[in-house]
Protein backbone atom coordinates (compact mmCIF):
# COMPACT_ATOMS: atom_id res chain seq x y z
CA UNK A 1 0.00 0.00 0.00
CA UNK A 2 1.53 3.18 -1.01
CA UNK A 3 0.73 5.82 1.36
CA UNK A 4 0.38 9.40 0.52
CA UNK A 5 3.60 11.51 0.73
CA UNK A 6 2.41 14.82 0.36
CA UNK A 7 -1.28 15.33 1.56
CA UNK A 8 -1.28 18.16 4.62
CA UNK A 9 1.52 20.31 2.59
CA UNK A 10 0.54 20.17 -1.48
CA UNK A 11 -3.40 19.15 -0.62
CA UNK A 12 -5.71 18.93 2.50
CA UNK A 13 -4.85 16.01 4.54
CA UNK A 14 -8.46 15.14 5.58
CA UNK A 15 -11.49 14.48 3.17
CA UNK A 16 -13.70 16.96 4.06
CA UNK A 17 -11.56 19.66 3.91
CA UNK A 18 -9.78 18.62 0.78
CA UNK A 19 -13.55 18.01 -1.44
CA UNK A 20 -13.97 21.75 -0.44
CA UNK A 21 -10.43 22.54 -2.15
CA UNK A 22 -11.36 20.09 -5.05
CA UNK A 23 -14.17 22.17 -5.42
CA UNK A 24 -12.93 25.52 -5.28
CA UNK A 25 -10.44 24.48 -7.91
CA UNK A 26 -13.43 23.57 -10.37
CA UNK A 27 -15.10 26.41 -9.73
CA UNK A 28 -16.12 28.38 -13.16
CA UNK A 29 -14.06 25.47 -15.45
CA UNK A 30 -17.22 22.80 -14.49
CA UNK A 31 -20.41 24.52 -16.22
CA UNK A 32 -17.61 25.23 -19.36
CA UNK A 33 -16.94 21.48 -19.50
CA UNK A 34 -20.40 20.62 -19.77
CA UNK A 35 -20.54 23.00 -22.63
CA UNK A 36 -18.19 21.28 -24.70
CA UNK A 37 -19.16 17.94 -24.60
CA UNK A 38 -20.26 16.84 -27.84
CA UNK A 39 -16.65 18.37 -29.38
CA UNK A 40 -15.01 16.53 -26.47
CA UNK A 41 -16.11 12.76 -26.88
CA UNK A 42 -16.18 13.61 -30.99
CA UNK A 43 -12.07 14.72 -30.99
CA UNK A 44 -10.88 11.43 -28.28
CA UNK A 45 -8.18 12.71 -25.54
CA UNK A 46 -4.66 11.01 -25.95
CA UNK A 47 -3.03 12.94 -23.69
CA UNK A 48 -2.65 15.71 -20.81
CA UNK A 49 0.08 18.25 -19.45
CA UNK A 50 -1.19 18.85 -15.82
CA UNK A 51 0.66 21.03 -13.07
CA UNK A 52 1.58 19.18 -9.82
CA UNK A 53 2.05 22.41 -7.44
CA UNK A 54 -0.05 22.96 -3.94
CA UNK A 55 -3.41 23.02 -4.93
CA UNK A 56 -3.16 27.18 -3.73
CA UNK A 57 -0.97 27.64 -6.54
CA UNK A 58 -1.62 25.37 -10.06
CA UNK A 59 -4.98 23.85 -8.78
CA UNK A 60 -7.49 26.22 -11.14
CA UNK A 61 -5.13 24.91 -14.15
CA UNK A 62 -5.02 21.14 -13.08
CA UNK A 63 -9.13 21.62 -12.85
CA UNK A 64 -9.00 23.38 -16.23
CA UNK A 65 -7.64 20.36 -17.97
CA UNK A 66 -9.08 17.42 -16.19
CA UNK A 67 -12.99 18.71 -16.82
CA UNK A 68 -12.05 18.64 -20.19
CA UNK A 69 -11.88 14.57 -19.80
CA UNK A 70 -14.65 12.73 -21.28
CA UNK A 71 -17.61 12.48 -19.00
CA UNK A 72 -18.38 9.02 -16.88
CA UNK A 73 -21.56 8.72 -17.38
CA UNK A 74 -20.99 5.43 -20.29
CA UNK A 75 -20.10 2.19 -19.73
CA UNK A 76 -16.47 2.96 -20.34
CA UNK A 77 -13.76 2.41 -17.65
CA UNK A 78 -11.01 4.64 -17.57
CA UNK A 79 -6.93 4.31 -17.21
CA UNK A 80 -5.08 7.38 -16.21
CA UNK A 81 -1.39 6.86 -17.17
CA UNK A 82 0.13 9.67 -14.93
CA UNK A 83 4.02 10.71 -15.55
CA UNK A 84 6.02 12.10 -13.14
CA UNK A 85 9.21 13.10 -12.51
CA UNK A 86 11.62 11.89 -10.43
CA UNK A 87 12.06 14.80 -7.68
CA UNK A 88 14.21 12.74 -5.35
CA UNK A 89 16.55 10.57 -7.74
CA UNK A 90 15.56 7.58 -6.02
CA UNK A 91 14.76 3.95 -7.15
CA UNK A 92 14.93 2.94 -11.04
CA UNK A 93 15.38 5.72 -13.62
CA UNK A 94 12.08 4.95 -14.87
CA UNK A 95 9.69 3.21 -12.89
CA UNK A 96 6.18 2.03 -12.92
CA UNK A 97 4.34 1.16 -9.22
CA UNK A 98 2.25 -1.84 -8.64
CA UNK A 99 0.78 -1.03 -5.11
CA UNK A 100 -2.54 0.54 -4.15
CA UNK A 101 -2.08 4.12 -3.54
CA UNK A 102 -4.02 5.89 -1.04
CA UNK A 103 -5.37 9.22 -0.21
CA UNK A 104 -7.85 11.07 1.63
CA UNK A 105 -10.45 9.93 -0.53
CA UNK A 106 -9.89 5.86 -0.81
CA UNK A 107 -7.91 3.78 -2.55
CA UNK A 108 -6.91 3.95 -6.30
CA UNK A 109 -5.72 0.79 -7.54
CA UNK A 110 -3.29 0.59 -10.00
CA UNK A 111 -3.94 -1.44 -13.59
CA UNK A 112 -2.60 -3.65 -13.67
CA UNK A 113 -3.33 -5.64 -17.00
CA UNK A 114 -1.61 -2.55 -18.35
CA UNK A 115 1.75 -2.76 -16.21
CA UNK A 116 1.40 -6.68 -17.82
CA UNK A 117 1.07 -5.64 -21.44
CA UNK A 118 4.25 -3.79 -20.99
CA UNK A 119 7.29 -4.46 -23.17
CA UNK A 120 9.21 -3.86 -20.07
CA UNK A 121 12.44 -3.21 -22.18
CA UNK A 122 13.04 0.39 -20.46
CA UNK A 123 10.42 0.80 -17.65
CA UNK A 124 11.22 -1.14 -14.46
CA UNK A 125 8.78 -2.34 -11.75
CA UNK A 126 10.06 -0.11 -8.30
CA UNK A 127 8.31 0.97 -5.74
CA UNK A 128 11.11 3.25 -4.36
CA UNK A 129 11.02 5.65 -6.89
CA UNK A 130 7.75 6.18 -5.64
CA UNK A 131 7.92 6.60 -2.27
CA UNK A 132 7.92 10.57 -1.66
CA UNK A 133 7.63 11.70 -4.76
CA UNK A 134 4.54 14.30 -5.27
CA UNK A 135 4.58 14.58 -9.13
CA UNK A 136 2.14 11.65 -9.47
CA UNK A 137 0.00 12.08 -6.26
CA UNK A 138 -1.34 15.26 -6.37
CA UNK A 139 -2.92 14.48 -9.44
CA UNK A 140 -5.35 11.61 -8.20
CA UNK A 141 -7.35 13.52 -5.52
CA UNK A 142 -8.63 15.38 -8.87
CA UNK A 143 -9.36 11.99 -10.69
CA UNK A 144 -11.02 10.46 -7.44
CA UNK A 145 -13.41 13.68 -7.00
CA UNK A 146 -14.23 13.64 -10.68
CA UNK A 147 -15.03 9.93 -11.45
CA UNK A 148 -14.88 8.46 -7.72
CA UNK A 149 -14.31 4.47 -8.19
CA UNK A 150 -14.67 4.75 -11.90
CA UNK A 151 -11.25 4.39 -13.10
CA UNK A 152 -7.26 2.79 -12.24
CA UNK A 153 -4.54 4.22 -12.88
CA UNK A 154 -0.65 3.54 -13.72
CA UNK A 155 1.99 5.83 -11.90
CA UNK A 156 5.75 5.85 -14.30
CA UNK A 157 8.30 8.05 -12.77
CA UNK A 158 10.34 9.02 -15.43
CA UNK A 159 14.27 10.35 -14.11
CA UNK A 160 15.38 11.01 -17.41
CA UNK A 161 14.48 13.43 -20.11
CA UNK A 162 16.99 12.43 -22.74
CA UNK A 163 15.60 12.41 -26.05
CA UNK A 164 16.57 8.61 -26.61
CA UNK A 165 15.17 7.46 -23.20
CA UNK A 166 11.65 9.46 -23.42
CA UNK A 167 11.32 8.09 -27.10
CA UNK A 168 11.55 4.71 -25.99
CA UNK A 169 8.98 4.89 -23.07
CA UNK A 170 6.40 6.95 -25.10
CA UNK A 171 6.54 3.74 -27.74
CA UNK A 172 6.18 1.53 -25.01
CA UNK A 173 3.06 2.81 -23.72
CA UNK A 174 1.84 2.92 -26.89
CA UNK A 175 2.07 0.04 -27.17
CA UNK A 176 0.73 -1.19 -24.05
CA UNK A 177 -2.28 1.03 -24.95
CA UNK A 178 -2.88 -1.11 -28.37
CA UNK A 179 -2.67 -4.71 -26.60
CA UNK A 180 -5.13 -3.47 -23.50
CA UNK A 181 -7.68 -1.71 -26.66
CA UNK A 182 -7.61 -5.57 -28.43
CA UNK A 183 -9.21 -7.00 -25.03
CA UNK A 184 -11.03 -4.01 -23.75
CA UNK A 185 -13.22 -2.33 -26.26
CA UNK A 186 -14.56 -0.47 -23.85
CA UNK A 187 -11.65 0.76 -22.01
CA UNK A 188 -10.46 4.57 -22.38
CA UNK A 189 -6.64 5.35 -22.06
CA UNK A 190 -5.50 8.93 -21.53
CA UNK A 191 -1.65 9.47 -20.98
CA UNK A 192 -0.84 12.43 -18.52
CA UNK A 193 2.23 14.17 -17.98
CA UNK A 194 2.37 16.32 -15.05
CA UNK A 195 5.06 18.77 -14.71
CA UNK A 196 5.34 22.61 -13.95
CA UNK A 197 7.26 24.70 -16.04
CA UNK A 198 9.38 27.43 -15.46
CA UNK A 199 10.70 28.09 -11.83
CA UNK A 200 11.45 31.39 -9.82
CA UNK A 201 12.10 33.45 -12.73
CA UNK A 202 9.75 37.26 -12.96
CA UNK A 203 6.71 36.80 -13.95
CA UNK A 204 6.94 38.56 -17.69
CA UNK A 205 9.79 36.14 -17.89
CA UNK A 206 8.25 33.17 -16.80
CA UNK A 207 5.23 33.67 -19.38
CA UNK A 208 7.27 34.54 -22.33
CA UNK A 209 9.40 31.06 -22.01
CA UNK A 210 6.93 29.14 -21.04
CA UNK A 211 4.31 30.37 -24.17
CA UNK A 212 7.24 29.61 -26.22
CA UNK A 213 7.71 25.81 -25.50
CA UNK A 214 4.53 25.25 -24.76
CA UNK A 215 3.41 25.93 -28.61
CA UNK A 216 5.78 23.33 -29.47
CA UNK A 217 3.97 21.37 -26.78
CA UNK A 218 0.08 21.84 -28.95
CA UNK A 219 1.69 21.52 -32.03
CA UNK A 220 2.90 17.68 -30.85
CA UNK A 221 6.75 18.82 -32.23
CA UNK A 222 8.95 17.11 -30.20
CA UNK A 223 12.07 17.64 -31.45
CA UNK A 224 10.92 21.67 -31.65
CA UNK A 225 10.08 21.29 -27.64
CA UNK A 226 13.59 19.97 -27.00
CA UNK A 227 14.93 23.18 -29.07
CA UNK A 228 12.72 25.37 -27.13
CA UNK A 229 13.91 24.09 -24.07
CA UNK A 230 17.62 24.37 -24.73
CA UNK A 231 17.30 27.61 -25.92
CA UNK A 232 16.11 29.41 -23.35
CA UNK A 233 17.35 27.67 -20.34
CA UNK A 234 13.27 26.51 -19.69
CA UNK A 235 13.32 25.23 -16.20
CA UNK A 236 10.86 22.91 -16.39
CA UNK A 237 10.63 19.91 -14.46
CA UNK A 238 8.85 17.34 -16.40
CA UNK A 239 10.64 17.24 -19.72
CA UNK A 240 11.16 14.23 -19.85
CA UNK A 241 7.03 13.02 -18.92
CA UNK A 242 5.77 15.86 -21.65
CA UNK A 243 8.24 14.67 -24.58
CA UNK A 244 7.52 10.18 -23.32
CA UNK A 245 3.50 11.65 -23.25
CA UNK A 246 3.75 13.27 -27.03
CA UNK A 247 5.35 10.24 -28.41
CA UNK A 248 2.73 7.98 -27.23
CA UNK A 249 -0.02 10.11 -27.79
CA UNK A 250 1.66 10.72 -31.84
CA UNK A 251 1.84 6.53 -32.15
CA UNK A 252 -2.21 6.49 -30.78
CA UNK A 253 -3.00 9.20 -33.75
CA UNK A 254 -2.97 12.48 -31.73
CA UNK A 255 -3.46 15.24 -34.17
CA UNK A 256 -3.30 18.42 -32.07
CA UNK A 257 -2.87 20.09 -28.44
CA UNK A 258 -4.74 22.90 -27.10
CA UNK A 259 -3.43 25.41 -24.43
CA UNK A 260 -6.13 25.04 -22.27
CA UNK A 261 -5.27 27.51 -19.11
CA UNK A 262 -2.10 28.95 -18.04
CA UNK A 263 -1.19 30.94 -14.55
CA UNK A 264 1.81 31.70 -12.40
CA UNK A 265 1.96 31.29 -8.99
CA UNK A 266 2.07 35.39 -8.90
CA UNK A 267 -1.48 34.55 -9.70
CA UNK A 268 -2.26 33.64 -6.15
CA UNK A 269 0.23 34.95 -4.25
CA UNK A 270 0.62 38.71 -5.83
CA UNK A 271 4.51 38.50 -5.98
CA UNK A 272 5.60 38.63 -9.59
CA UNK A 273 8.99 39.03 -8.66
CA UNK A 274 10.18 34.87 -8.33
CA UNK A 275 7.34 32.96 -9.91
CA UNK A 276 6.65 29.35 -10.91
CA UNK A 277 4.77 28.74 -14.31
CA UNK A 278 1.91 26.30 -14.44
CA UNK A 279 0.31 25.38 -17.80
CA UNK A 280 -2.70 22.74 -18.61
CA UNK A 281 -2.59 21.21 -22.12
CA UNK A 282 -4.64 18.62 -23.68
CA UNK A 283 -3.87 16.52 -26.92
CA UNK A 284 -6.54 15.56 -29.08
CA UNK A 285 -7.06 12.66 -31.91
Amino acid sequence: MRRPAVAGGFYEAEKDRLEAQLKECFAGVVRAEKEREVKRERAGVLGAVVPHAGYFYSGSVAAAVYAKLPNTETETTYTFVILGPNHHGLGSPVAVSTETWVTPLGEVEVDRAFVDALPKRIIDLDETAHKYEHSVEVQLPFLQFLFGKKFQFVPVCVGLSDEETVREVGEDLAEAVETVAEFSENKKIVVVASSDFTHYEPDRVAREKDKYVIEAVTELDVPKFYKRVYERNVTACGVGPIAAMLHAAKKLGATTGELVKYATSGDATGDKSNVVGYGGVVIFK
